[in-house]
């Protein structure tokens, strides 16, 4: 009895050190609460909502337009995902990069994707609504993270209410 219980306290010590040394780089910066961080400024909402939708009907997609508005390029550093339901992909200056998603489901690498002054780019959000299975029925939220040189990162949220 005591080698189990010495047991799954090690395992659960190792698997939050697994954790911690998976989680992004800037996971202690504050979260940007408005459209823009710094000189990025989202082109319309910083949120959508799908409404309704199903699971049976298969994943879904919104494109969020991004743009630089500042006279100095931007690097986008690291895009990330709040689930593995969830992924993101960037497009700017001509390049595809991604699609990215949740930190400890893969790796998160620097991207390095720049956006030059008064350009805009694309985050193309895709929402897989049957991966949590029956248990994802309802209504859910999901957060894009775009970390970049302009400042505060750049939040983007995704919602809607699932049915089977």
């Amino acid at each position: 009895m005591n080698k189990t219980t010495i047991s799954i306290a090690v395992s659960i010590l190792i698997l939050a050190g697994l954790i911690w040394i998976a989680r992004p780089d800037a996971l202690n910066t504050i979260s940007a609460t408005s459209s823009s961080a710094g000189s990025l400024t989202v082109e319309e909402a910083s949120n959508y909502d799908f409404g309704s939708i199903s699971m049976a009907a298969g994943k879904v997609k919104y494109q969020f337009k991004i743009r630089n508005a500042s006279n100095d390029a931007v690097t986008i550093n690291k895009i990330y995902t709040s689930c593995m339901c969830t992924t993101a992909a960037l497009t700017a200056g001509g390049k595809k990069f991604g699609p990215y998603g949740m930190p400890g489901h893969g790796a998160i690498p620097k991207i390095d994707g720049v956006i030059n002054p008064n350009e805009e780019a694309v985050v193309e959000v895709v929402y897989d609504p049957a991966a949590h299975g029956p248990a994802g029925i309802g209504r859910i939220q999901r957060t894009v993270t775009l970390e970049n040189t302009a400042g505060q990162p750049v939040e983007l949220q995704v919602a809607a209410t699932v049915t089977p």
